[in-house]
């Protein structure tokens, strides 16, 4: 076992950073107190130590990792990182430390502290990507489709290639609003950049007649009286709503729908079928 020193690590706040972290802590045998990325900056009252991020070293811990581990266990780090747990650099940083003694038995070790809560932490992270799945909404801009979403985690890796299929003939944008990151699609090409802040434009007449639409649809097949506030912010919460045109009650007024659309609207609210030319 290494000894505890009194020092943070401070790192750039990259995949690679942290692997560069785990690759220092062999390097010396010690392990720090804590794992800052330079955004957070140092909570504790610690001398803090700079991790440089070099490629060549946190490739060799991360292909250490299927070789003295497991494939799984690859991947439950990646997507560990990419959670949104409490001290996560530190609580990866022991599970490497158990998954270098033990091999690929730490992947069955469900009941130490360290195994449970990453475990947790990535079923969230995957939960919520699969919320996301039917949470995102597009709106047309030009030729372009764009979505504005506010995860707790970085899921835009884990919905890359779900969105990526579905829209294989389309360019479109998924903006992570809460990490700052963008992921970009179009037909044949894809890549997720850093991108700090994005302002969607006023939507054009057309795409607020299909958000109109949208919202009279979404009225229209809801029963009055089998309303359940409570029921409805258990199975979808709150902190989705803000994105979602159906749910935004305090949207802003959208231009009226020409005559031929609002027509349509009432038929949607009503439930008659449109006749057939």
């Amino acid at each position: 076992m290494f000894k505890t020193t009194a020092l943070a690590y401070t790192y750039d706040g990259s995949f690679e950073g942290l692997l560069c972290c785990v690759f220092e802590s062999y390097e010396w045998k010690e392990t720090p107190l804590a794992i800052h990325s330079l955004e957070e900056g140092q909570g504790l009252l610690l001398e803090s130590k700079w991790i440089e991020t070099d490629s060549v070293k946190a490739d060799r811990v991360l292909r250490s990792i299927p070789l003295k581990i497991s494939p799984e266990a690859e991947e439950l780090v990646r997507l560990g990182f990419w959670s949104n747990a409490m001290d996560k650099e530190m609580l990866l940083l022991n599970f490497l430390y158990l998954g270098f003694t033990h091999g690929r038995r730490v992947m069955n070790m469900l009941a130490d502290d360290t195994v449970s809560a990453l475990n947790k932490a990535v079923q969230q992270l995957r939960r919520e990507g699969h919320h996301y799945l039917g949470f995102v909404r597009f709106s047309v801009y030009g030729p372009v489709m764009a979505a504005v979403i506010e995860p707790r985690g970085y899921i835009l890796p884990v919905i890359e290639d779900h969105f990526c299929d579905r829209f294989q003939n389309e360019s479109f944008m998924i903006y992570d609003k809460t990490h700052g990151m963008a992921l970009l699609h179009q037909p044949g090409r894809q890549a997720i950049i850093p991108l700090q802040e994005w302002i969607p434009p006023e939507p054009d007449e057309a795409e607020a007649a299909y958000r109109r639409l949208w919202q009279g649809f979404y009225n229209a097949i809801g029963i009055k009286e089998r309303k359940n506030d409570r029921l409805r912010a258990s199975l979808m919460p709150k902190r989705y709503w803000k994105q979602l045109p159906e749910m935004n009650g305090n949207a802003p007024a959208l231009p009226a729908l020409p005559a031929r659309q609002e027509q349509t609207a009432r038929r949607l609210k009503s439930g008659r079928p449109r006749k057939l030319q």
